[in-house]
């Protein structure tokens, strides 16, 4: 495939390039914003400690950060290495860290065997005569891959594969991306277990991970439909009237080789019928065992193990291929895992995130907790959506800005009187949803330009859509405030 051209004359900084001047700023207005801590008492039902409403109260002899420390004391230059070997392993940082990398390991195999692309194709090409489910059994499954293993970059080979085939049945290219990735951004935003977005954030804000299972998934069916509903209206008009697209194409209809040629075998199914067994048993240990991010990393690498055995025994890998597909997925997901450590690394410089405890994050949740106090609870939480959704311009990663905006929303929900959880829920809506529009998104710039589509129309596109988006998710968020969603 060529290379796709660059259509800006500079590139957005790297997140790890943002991150060291925002922890560059914490450690500067460190000598300047006062340290402040609040009063806290154990909540019996919990067993955790909360904030005592109105405590707050300004620390005496707090002095800023130095450039550099000594023994084992905290400065500037010291946030990256602090930040990674930090917590423990029940949550942020390292906790959070290993569960990512033996994720991004499993997931490297099972992807390697390619069960599932073959399962995807063999779908496509047994349906494609079906075009009335066509279209809608696609966008479930890739909005379900979204919600499940945070599909998202692996959109750009299914729109290869999907583009002449869309072109075959009368459709365009914008069909091909709002099937193949908007679906998948879909199931990300309104997931109920992704292990690379909402587990994150739920780890950092230590609540357990797939809490809150029922409503999202509820979510997700109803974001589905409308995003099925949307595409399926589109597909329709330019189907009757191809005039009417917004990217017409005229170029020969060429590659449907790969799905004639799709095949999709025993072991296909073995694999994929572990991995589905793999995913009950997960969701079963939460449900069932309360199991957290240790149980949780060691089931995703149990379920790696099984199938790398079931590969090597059916033919389909060696054992020195499944290491590597280990290695790979590990190594794919390392920046994600460095992000989570280097970000904590902001708190500790701003005095770390015990609330009983003088730091400047302290402060700041204070001020910003009572600019929003006087904010009704719903209106609150709207704007910590958008918030998240501003912010997923600058760092589209959804386990960097898990890792970035938690520290200080989660304890920021505890003062404005809102669960942690909804906390959560803005952030996984904000981050998700906005992937469908940025120009920041590799993922979506890349099924672009497979699909010959410049950024400026589909922008111009899909910008309705998205405010439809925005909508309901509100409405969920209104919703989640008015039941106590915990």
């Amino acid at each position: 495939m060529q290379p796709m051209p660059n259509h800006t004359n500079k590139a957005m900084p790297d997140a790890l390039v943002i991150l060291f001047f925002v922890v560059l700023v914490a450690a500067i207005a460190t000598h300047f914003i006062p340290a402040g801590f609040f009063e806290v008492v154990m909540n019996p039902d919990t067993n955790k400690k909360e904030l005592v409403a109105g405590s707050f109260q300004f620390a005496e002899d707090y002095q800023g950060v130095p450039l550099f420390a000594e023994h084992g004391e905290i400065g500037f230059l010291n946030f990256a290495f602090e930040g990674m070997v930090s917590g423990s392993k029940w949550g942020s940082a390292i906790g959070v860290m290993m569960f990512i990398i033996l994720t991004g390991g499993a997931f490297g195999i099972i992807m390697q065997t390619k069960a599932i692309d073959n399962g995807i194709l063999t779908l496509i090409n047994n349906t494609k005569q079906l075009e009335v489910m066509f279209i809608p059994l696609l966008f479930v499954l890739f909005s379900a891959g979204g919600a499940i293993f945070g599909m998202g970059e692996e959109s750009i080979a299914f729109c290869i594969v999907l583009l002449p085939l869309m072109r075959a049945l009368g459709y365009d290219g914008v069909v091909t991306v709002l099937v193949a990735y908007a679906s998948t951004q879909i199931g990300f935003a309104a997931s109920w277990m992704n292990p690379f977005s909402v587990a994150i954030a739920q780890g950092i804000a230590d609540i357990p991970l797939m809490s809150g299972m029922n409503f999202r998934i509820v979510m997700w069916v109803v974001f589905t439909a409308v995003g099925v509903v949307f595409t399926m209206h589109y597909a329709a008009k330019i189907k009757r009237q191809p005039e009417l697209s917004v990217c017409p194409d005229s170029s020969p209809i060429q590659g449907l080789d790969s799905l004639s040629n799709a095949r999709f075998s025993k072991t296909d199914g073995l694999i994929l019928s572990t991995f589905l067994a793999g995913i009950i048993w997960v969701i079963w240990g939460v449900i069932a065992r309360g199991y957290y991010i240790p149980e949780l990393a060691s089931q995703f690498f149990t379920l790696g193990v099984v199938v790398g055995i079931f590969a090597i025994a059916c033919g389909r890998m060696t054992i020195n291929q499944v290491a590597n597909a280990f290695k790979s997925g590990a190594k794919e997901l390392l920046p994600a895992a460095m992000i989570v450590g280097m970000a904590k690394g902001i708190v500790i410089v701003l005095g770390g995130d015990q609330a009983d405890q003088a730091s400047v994050l302290n402060t700041l949740l204070h001020y910003t907790g009572q600019a929003l106090g006087d904010l009704p609870q719903t209106l609150s939480a709207i704007c910590m959506y958008l918030f998240q959704s501003v912010f997923n311009f600058f760092i589209a990663s959804g386990s960097g800005q898990a890792a970035l905006t938690m520290p200080i929303m989660a304890p920021l929900a505890d003062i404005l009187g809102l669960s942690r959880q909804i906390a959560v829920l803005a952030f996984q809506l904000g981050d998700g949803f906005t992937n469908i529009i940025i120009p920041t998104s590799a993922a979506l710039i890349g099924c672009l330009g497979v699909c010959k589509v410049d950024w400026f129309v589909w922008a111009k596109f899909v910008w309705r859509f998205m405010l439809i988006l925005a909508a309901i998710s509100i409405a969920f968020i209104v919703v989640a405030v008015q039941i106590g969603f915990s």
